[in-house]
């Protein structure tokens, strides 16, 4: 790993052992992107990859000369309005109603390490030499802007981590109203574009298709990272497949209104935005104030996309998510919501508590209903007591009795909501955001409290932590069921009202880090009405999410199929719920709603008292499966073999760090009758290594199964007899592999 500056040819070379990152101070003394992929070696003159031609109707920067135009060349921070057409890093609207900037090279900084970023989410190292940090400075001489452009080059894994920092050292106050994390200027755009869409209870869905002139984008302007898109894309080149070829991944660390863009223009030169969306963002910035975007991540791959994936999963599993809870296994838990939901009494909880104990769960969780007057959602959001009616000793009282039977007891919350009626409404009517003499709309007949001030996180830090203080709360599942409207603040002046969205987001995170450094061993689950903030920003202080309120295992392989992109498998909240399935009432096989959920933090969404011995039976030893192999399933190297969005068959599996241990998970959603051999081929085996097959004995050689594959031929392959084990729709199967000693 190394940061290198040629003083001469004023160029800069960041690269270790996987990628190279090469720019320049261009002519005009703006900066330049030269090249971004595998690496290659240093060399003392980078310059030559500038080029500069002169073009018909194109505009040049100085009089008389003919090959400087800004519309030509691959930048670091795009500008528009001076010879460039192109949509912008950044604009800054100034007194005298320009939006023009030149931010003009002044210097550099290498430091070792990574700086934090105030207030933000971000990756992060634990020792100097895992990462370096090379921090450009460059400044608008008329506005007095000073631009810094943050670069962190991890020492392994071809991870590049970008940010800028923008602060008024002039006189007069600017409105900062784009602001960029990211703008990465390809030089062409042979690219397929990968997004992952979808909307409640399918949430990151696989959308691919070929960039084109012009614009492809996915944004939220929702006030959160959303159902609909995630603020993750992937441009791979056409030929490149699942374990080959080269793939750029970009990911935001933000859970708020964000923008993926690419621009391919009529020269076949692609520009990637990534950051805040602009749509309404207007920050003011006094003098001496300073903006900071939060940190978008670049990783560049020639390993396909699995190698992408595992890229961003190590780096999100140890270098994003923090805490205790960081490396441990996760608890198996048995949530109430779907067994009970606002119908309950103590004595049905530890009725639920008894039988989950029964069974090897280790965690109960009480879900949506325990506070206030909340016996629907219509009313007591925002009055975090607990209802003695339903709870005689409050939740202090409940943890004790479930701590009592040998397990740990977590808590469900919706701390940024409120209902009208509620006590903290009708105290502080103005604590919503509500834009003056304009109705307003409700989602789930609640109302989004205004987190960009202050006294409202400070208030329900207040209830949170007293509850929390006081019982033995172990879980925390932090939910978030709708989006925000209306988007204004009483607290805040007109010219301040574009800020809100982003400081909403900035008080949820302040709210998080106050109770994450307060409780640190609480495991925290983030949750917004399931998969609607499923991002790397919530990942820093909740190392797991909800990953969709859809818990129906086949819509399930989708979606974790599709998470399973960005985000490591020990992030994804996933569990066995009752069939047939609440939200789309399939009845599937108690085995495969296990071997799906297995791929996750695993837990059950129902009531096990309702479940029949044999099925209960099931479940205990659904429950030793996954104790024995959690560590394995959640932390393993993930591979994606066969697709949902393609087929009728998925696969993936998981492989241990030394290659001892392997398990492959195998689902078919829909039967056929007289069907082929089939057969799949397994990665990341050590080809030298014989592995036994668990249950059958069979044994193979890992390259026997990387080469030939695993045979997954079963009876609906022919003519089915007597004594031949039957099949249906919505089949599963996991082979278990191990080394042989």
């Amino acid at each position: 790993m190394s940061i290198v500056f040629n003083e001469d040819k004023k160029t800069f070379h960041l690269y270790n052992q996987e990628i190279s990152y090469i720019m320049m101070v261009l002519p005009n003394g703006q900066m330049g992107q030269l090249y971004f992929g595998k690496r290659v070696h240093n060399r003392e003159d980078f310059s030559y990859l500038y080029e500069s031609l002169p073009r018909p109707m194109a505009s040049y920067l100085y009089e008389g000369e003919y090959s400087l135009s800004l519309e030509h060349v691959k930048q670091e921070y795009g500008v528009y309005g001076t010879t460039d057409y192109r949509h912008p890093a950044v604009e800054i609207l100034q007194p005298n109603g320009s939006r023009l900037c030149d931010f003009q090279y002044k210097g550099y900084e290498i430091r070792k390490g990574k700086p934090k970023l105030d207030g933000l989410p971000a990756t992060y190292t634990e020792k100097e030499e895992e990462a370096e940090t090379l921090i450009l400075t460059l400044k608008d001489s008329v506005t007095g802007v000073v631009l810094e452009l943050l670069y962190t080059i991890f020492a392994k894994g071809g991870i590049l981590a970008r940010s800028a920092k923008i602060t008024n050292k002039g006189m007069d106050e600017l409105h900062l109203t784009t602001a960029m994390s990211l703008c990465m200027d390809l030089p062409d755009y042979n690219y397929e574009w990968l997004q992952f869409s979808g909307a409640w209870a399918r949430e990151r869905h696989l959308k691919v298709r070929r960039l084109e002139q012009g614009i492809q984008a996915v944004d939220s302007l929702r006030g959160h990272s959303s159902h609909e898109h995630n603020p993750f894309i992937v441009l791979k080149r056409p030929d490149a497949s699942e374990f080959q070829g080269e793939v750029i991944g970009f990911s935001l660390i933000y859970s708020g209104n964000f923008l993926a863009q690419a621009e391919v223009d009529t020269h076949a030169t692609t520009r990637v935005l990534m950051g805040i969306h602009p749509m309404g963002f207007d920050w003011t910035l006094e003098k001496e104030e300073s903006f900071q975007t939060p940190e978008a991540v670049m990783v560049y791959s020639d390993q396909g996309l699995n190698g992408m994936s595992q890229t961003f999963h190590r780096l999100y599993q140890k270098r994003l998510a923090r805490g205790y809870w960081r490396d441990k296994a996760r608890p198996i838990l048995n949530n109430n919501w779907e067994a009970t939901y606002f119908d309950f009494t103590e004595d049905r909880l530890v009725e639920i508590a008894v039988k989950a104990k029964e069974c090897g769960v280790e965690l109960f969780v009480l879900d949506d209903g325990w506070f206030g007057q909340r016996s629907s959602d219509r009313a007591g959001l925002g009055d975090w007591e607990a209802n003695l009616e339903r709870l005689p000793r409050g939740i202090t009282g409940l943890a004790e009795k479930i701590e009592d039977l040998g397990m740990k007891f977590g808590l469900w919350f919706e701390p940024e909501m409120v209902n009208k009626d509620s006590d903290l409404y009708r105290k502080h009517p103005d604590w919503i955001l509500a834009t003056p003499n304009r109705s307003i709309s409700h989602g789930r007949n609640q109302y989004v409290l205004d987190f960009s001030r202050k006294e409202v996180v400070d208030c329900i830090y207040e209830m949170m932590a007293k509850i929390l203080s006081e019982a033995k709360v172990s879980y925390i599942k932090w939910d978030m069921n709708r989006s925000i409207t209306e988007c204004y603040s009483a607290a805040l002046p007109p010219k301040r009202q574009g800020e809100v969205f982003h400081r909403y987001i900035l008080g949820v995170y302040d709210l998080y880090e106050r109770l994450n450094t307060r409780f640190p061993h609480i495991l925290f689950e983030s949750c917004a009405s399931g998969g609607a903030r499923f991002d790397p920003g919530i990942l820093y202080y909740a190392p797991q999410g909800w990953a969709s309120d859809d818990s129906d295992a086949v819509e399930r392989l989708k979606i974790q199929y599709g998470t399973s992109f960005c985000y490591p498998i020990s992030s994804i909240g996933s569990h066995v719920s009752v069939a047939p399935n609440h939200q789309v009432f399939r009845d599937t096989p108690l085995h495969t709603r296990a071997n799906v959920a297995y791929f996750g933090t695993f837990g059950y969404e129902l009531d096990l008292n309702k479940l029949t011995e044999e099925e209960q039976e099931m479940v205990k030893a659904q429950i030793v499966f996954m104790k024995e192999y959690r560590k394995l399933l959640q932390f393993g190297t993930f591979y994606r073999l066969a697709s949902p969005f393609e087929g009728n068959i998925t696969c993936w599996m998981v492989v241990s760090e030394d290659q001892t241990e392997a398990i492959v998970g195998w689902y078919r959603t829909l039967n056929h009758v007289n069907m082929p051999y089939t057969r799949v081929r397994l990665h990341g085996l050590n080809p030298d290594v014989c592995y036994e097959e668990k249950g059958t004995g069979k044994s193979y050689y890992g390259d026997e199964l990387m080469n030939i594959g695993l045979i997954t031929t079963d009876g609906m392959s022919g003519q089915v007899v007597e004594n031949t084990e039957e099949y249906g729709d919505f089949d599963s199967r996991l082979y278990v592999l191990k080394e042989v000693r």
